[in-house]
C-alpha cells in the first residue's frame, strides 16, 4: 500500500535542537543574534539569509529525502502559508504544499481563485489542511467569535461553496446559506479545470468528525496511544459509512530517532533538565480544541513532574512530553531507527495512509529520518 510522507515546515521559526527548549534561532520573526540563522549576524550586520531561504533549504532537503511535500501551518506569529507556498514552489519540482487555513478567514470564492491560481502555477501541487480553530485567545486574534460547533458547520458550508464554484460552468453556481451567499459563481476560463486539492481534515469533536465524514480525503489526527487512535478511527469510519463514504487516515507526529535508543533518550534528557518553562505557551490550552485536550488528558497517565521524563512514555517509544521541549502537541516517537520504523508500521497497519512527520531542528532531522527511518518501513511502499 503506497503511503505518503509529508514533513512539517517550521513556519514559526526553528529551534537549534530539542535541548534548547523554546529558543528560536532559525527564521521566524526573532531579531538576528550571534550564532543564529535566517538571519544571522556577520560583523554586526544581518547577513541577508532570510526565513524564506531557510524554509527553501528544508523543502529541498525533504524532497531529496523521500517526502512528498510539507505541511505549512498557520498561526498568528507565522508567515502566511499561501504566500509561502508560492515562494517555495520554484525551489522544488514535485513537492506538494499542504496549506493550513481556517475557512473563517477568507471567502470560499476567493479561496477557489487563489487555489486554482496556485494549482496552475505549480502543476497541481496544492493540498488543503482544513482546520476550524481551537478557540480561545488565538481565535480572537483572528477576529473570529463563532462558537466551536458552529465553526464546523461553517467549514462544511465553506467547502460546499468552494467545490460549487470550482466545478461550475459559465458562472452558473448559486448558493444561499447560513454563512455564505453566492450568485453566478465560477472560475474564469483560464483557471477552470485544475485538479481539486486533496483535503486533510482535522478535529476530534463530534462536530469535527461529522464534517470530516462529508469532506475529508484524509482524516488527520495528532498521534495518540494506539488504543485511543483505534477508537477515534472507528468513529470516523462508522460516521462515514452512514453517508456512503470510505475515509482514509493520516497521523501527525514528531520523531526523535537515533542510532541507539539510549542516544535518543539522552537527547530528551538534555532538554528536560534545562531550566525554563515549557516551550508550548500556556495560552494554547485556553481554547476549546477537543484534540488538544485529548492529548493533555491522555498524557496525564504518566506524570513527568513526579516521575521524570520517562514517566511520559505511555507505550513503547510513544512519548507524551514533546510539548515541553518544543511548541506543539504532546505525543511523538522516541527510539532507535528500527523502533521508530516499527511504530510507524503499526500505525500503517491501523489504517494510516499518510503521515505528517516533524523533528527539531527541521532541516537536519529531515535528512536523518529520510535516510535512516523511511527505508526500514515494511508495511508500505513510501510514495
Amino acid at each position: 500500500m503506497p503511503v505518503d510522507f509529508y514533513w512539517r515546515m517550521a513556519m514559526e521559526g526553528d529551534q537549534p535542537s530539542l535541548r534548547r527548549k523554546g529558543i528560536v534561532s532559525r527564521g521566524g520573526f526573532t531579531p538576528g543574534a550571534v550564532g543564529g540563522l535566517a538571519p544571522g549576524l556577520r560583523n554586526g550586520k544581518l547577513d541577508g539569509y532570510s526565513h524564506v531561504d531557510y524554509l527553501a533549504e528544508v523543502a529541498k532537503a525533504t524532497e531529496a529525502s523521500g517526502f512528498v511535500g510539507a505541511l505549512l501551518p498557520s498561526f498568528p506569529h507565522t508567515d502566511d502559508p499561501w504566500a509561502a507556498a508560492a515562494a517555495l514552489a520554484r525551489e522544488t519540482s514535485t513537492y506538494r504544499f499542504m496549506i493550513a487555513f481556517q475557512p473563517g478567514f477568507l471567502h470560499p470564492v476567493q479561496a477557489a481563485r487563489m487555489t486554482a491560481s496556485l494549482q496552475l502555477a505549480t502543476g497541481g501541487r496544492t493540498v488543503y489542511n482544513v482546520i476550524s480553530g481551537g478557540g480561545g485567545p488565538q481565535q480572537l486574534w483572528w477576529g473570529d467569535k463563532v462558537e466551536h460547533d458552529d465553526r464546523y458547520v461553517r467549514t462544511s458550508e465553506f467547502l460546499d461553496v468552494l467545490r460549487g464554484v470550482w466545478y461550475a460552468t459559465d458562472h452558473s453556481y448559486d448558493h444561499e446559506g447560513r454563512f455564505y451567499r453566492v450568485r453566478g459563481g465560477g472560475l474564469p476560463p483560464a483557471l477552470a479545470g485544475q485538479p481539486f486539492p486533496e483535503v486533510f481534515f482535522t478535529g476530534s469533536s463530534k462536530a469535527a468528525i461529522a464534517a470530516a465524514g462529508r469532506h475529508a480525503d484524509y482524516y488527520l489526527s495528532w498521534l495518540e496511544p494506539l488504543s485511543s487512535l483505534t477508537a477515534k478511527f472507528e468513529q470516523v469510519r462508522e460516521h462515514s459509512a452512514g453517508i456512503g463514504r470510505s475515509p482514509r487516515f493520516a497521523v501527525r507526529l514528531d520523531v526523535l530517532a537515533r542510532e541507539t535508543e539510549e542516544e535518543a533518550w539522552q537527547e530528551v534528557e538534555r532538554g528536560w533538565v534545562r531550566p525554563g518553562p515549557a516551550a508550548t505557551p500556556a495560552y494554547v490550552g485556553l481554547g476549546d480544541s477537543v484534540g488538544w485536550q485529548r492529548g493533555q488528558d491522555l498524557g496525564s497517565g504518566g506524570n513527568g513532574s513526579r516521575g521524570g521524563y520517562r514517566a511520559l512514555e505511555i507505550s513503547p517509544n510513544v512519548w507524551g512530553g514533546f510539548h515541553v521541549l518544543r511548541a506543539g502537541p504532546a505525543f511523538g516517537l522516541v527510539g532507535d531507527y528500527r523502533q521508530v520504523a516499527a511504530r510507524l508500521d503499526e500505525l500503517i497497519a491501523l489504517g494510516a495512509e499518510a503521515f505528517v512527520l516533524g523533528g527539531v531542528p527541521h532541516l537536519e532531522e529531515a535528512y536523518r529520518v529520510g535516510a535512516h527511518v523511511l527505508p526500514l518501513l515494511r508495511g508500505a511502499a513510501v510514495r
